[in-house]
């Protein structure tokens, strides 16, 4: 019988408000057919039977969360998130080190609509393998180059054992908090949690993931992510 965690929780940094995406709000409000990017994220984590809960991390200026049906969700809670993503994934932390000390976060980014119950699922029970935690993660296909500052190609880059980061990415939340809070501390490169436990010295699990589960960073995502949805 695999080792299931006390309780579960399901951590959104939503906190930007700016755009990338030359659009007139913040991209995870951005239509995904008949809603939003971060309605579709909403709802699948709701969806998943051992989430417990769903804390979304808003920018204090964040005026178009409220207008979704998704905000009165029974297992929704709001905090206010910080100037990076970071800072968001901590102050959602807070609230579950003090409320739930023995959880495990579940982070994942409110712009991948397209995650599946199923690759949720496998990163859970990924729990008795790893422990320490893991993420979901897709290995490299194509052939990887890595250039010099005038962008001419030094060399080629072995794919073999390079994978592209994905989420959620899952850990003990007190763990997490202890770590992700040292690393700012120390002004360390953080890009997701699974960095701040290898500043750390911990060696987070991969867990093969869809390739599918796309983060919408260009208005042509919007598009696939539709195309993927359709076919799910």
């Amino acid at each position: 019988m695999r080792n299931n965690p006390r309780s579960i929780i399901a951590i959104v940094p939503a906190a930007g408000i700016g755009s990338r995406m030359g659009a007139d709000k913040p991209k995870q409000y951005l239509m995904l057919g008949q809603q939003s990017i971060l309605a579709h994220t909403l709802d699948t984590l709701f969806a998943h039977p051992e989430i417990e809960q769903v804390i979304v991390a808003l920018h204090p200026q964040d005026h178009y969360f409220s207008q979704l049906p998704q905000s009165q969700h029974p297992k929704l809670i709001q905090v206010v998130g910080g100037g990076e993503r970071a800072d968001s994934v901590l102050a959602a932390l807070d609230y579950v080190y003090s409320h739930h000390p023995d959880a495990w976060a579940l982070v994942h980014d409110a712009a991948r609509p397209c995650v599946t119950l199923t690759d949720i699922s496998r990163l859970i029970e990924s729990v008795d393998i790893y422990p320490q935690g893991a993420i979901l993660a897709a290995p490299v296909r194509d052939t990887m180059k890595r250039s010099d500052a005038s962008g001419h190609i030094v060399n080629t880059v072995d794919r073999t054992l390079l994978w592209h980061a994905l989420t959620p990415q899952f850990f003990p939340a007190s763990i997490l908090r202890r770590h992700l809070s040292a690393a700012l501390a120390a002004q360390a490169p953080i890009t997701d949690e699974a960095s701040a436990m290898e500043w750390a010295g911990v060696m987070p699990g991969l867990v093969s993931g869809r390739v599918d589960n796309i983060k919408v960073t260009h208005p042509d995502d919007l598009q696939l992510a539709v195309l993927f949805m359709s076919q799910q």
